[in-house]
């Protein structure tokens, strides 16, 4: 198993739709401003977050229970940014829709600029043929308020090719997250 390049990245982007939209080089600057950035990069994918979040309220003083889970634990959000209340939590999800090939296992991992302010993005796997928008975690552990920018790069996705295809893939046992659009929560 090996990770893969930039090369690759594109190449398997552009011929297989793996990635869209697709943003072949990185991307800095949009518009004149700087941003946080995304697209290819030498051995990854920057990933940037839509302007949909769900953030973590207790107004409704739910119970969070990943079996029989309350969207009243959420509000919801929409806009070029997301202020996370400090020690708190919000999911988004990815501007890019991926379709992940059988030999390939998908690891994301959070960016540096929002590690260092205390923001941690998680992100399961995505496993051989997967599909669809990624849902992100966040989680401000800080006791300040935190931002988190749509439109611009959260986290990095890096490729492993198997040098054996899987038996099952996640498309052919069903996956109950096959498929999703928009901000997915947790299903049973």
């Amino acid at each position: 198993m090996s990770i893969k390049s930039d090369k690759w990245i594109r190449r398997v982007a552009e011929s297989d739709a793996m990635i869209e939209p697709f943003e072949p080089g990185q991307v800095r600057y949009l518009n004149g401003q700087r941003v946080i950035s995304f697209g290819t990069s030498s051995y990854g994918y920057d990933v940037r977050c839509s302007d949909e979040f769900k953030v973590f309220t207790n107004i409704h003083s739910a119970i969070v229970d990943p079996k029989s889970f309350d969207e009243n634990s959420f509000v919801d959000v929409k806009g070029d940014v997301c202020v996370i209340p400090p020690n708190s939590f919000a999911l988004a999800r990815t501007v890019e829709y991926f379709r992940i090939p059988r030999n390939v296992l998908t690891i994301c991992l959070g960016k540096s600029t929002y590690a260092r302010c205390g923001i941690i993005v998680n992100v399961t796997p995505l496993e051989p043929e997967w599909e669809g928008h990624v849902t992100l975690e966040f989680s401000n552990t800080t006791n300040l308020p935190a931002k988190i920018y749509a439109n611009e790069g959260v986290a990095q996705m890096l490729f492993l090719e198997s040098d054996e295809v899987c038996e099952t893939s996640y498309k052919d046992r069903g996956g109950k997250y096959m498929g999703q659009r928009g901000v997915t929560l947790p299903r049973t």
